[in-house]
């Protein structure tokens, strides 16, 4: 649910500030440039549409390119977010503001982080366990007949 909301406020800073900056690059800021700032949000954007749209084209879990695309989901959700990271500490760099802040964003994403892992670590318990369940009931029902009740045989 994090990255669907940071993917959302993306694509929100993303159509308010590209305009935003088209506009203020010809007029009141001619000379500045921040080139890796403005390349690492355009990478971001792209990135966000790609998953959106990989979605469309997401295998179910059974077909053998479903590990495929789990692997590519992940490497660039993961990727997103370090590349968000690295840009918001861009722009800080770039705006100069009070240390404050700066404390503050690394207090959330610390708290983000640790609360990603858990919820990781939740979801690895939560899938392994259902495929113990269920290599135990394939195992039941190899014993004990094809609907997994011994009053079949009787």
């Amino acid at each position: 649910m994090e990255l669907q909301i940071r993917g959302v406020l993306n694509t929100l800073s993303w159509g308010i500030l590209m305009p935003l900056g088209a506009t203020m690059a010809s007029s009141e800021s001619a000379g500045i440039q921040y080139t890796s700032h403005r390349n690492i949000g355009t990478t971001l954007f792209g990135l966000a549409m790609l998953q959106v749209f990989a979605l469309l084209l997401r295998p179910k879990l059974d077909h053998k390119f479903g590990v495929y695309w789990n692997i590519y989901h992940h490497l660039v959700g993961y990727t997103v977010i370090i590349l968000s990271i690295i840009s918001i500490f861009n722009g800080f760099d770039i705006l100069n503001p009070e240390k404050k802040w700066k404390n503050a964003y690394i207090g959330i994403n610390v708290a983000s982080a640790f609360i990603s892992v858990l919820l990781e670590a939740y979801t690895w318990v939560v899938v392994l366990k259902r495929k113990r369940s269920e290599a135990a009931r394939k195992h039941l029902q190899g014993v004990n007949g094809a609907s997994g009740s011994s009053e079949d045989h009787v």
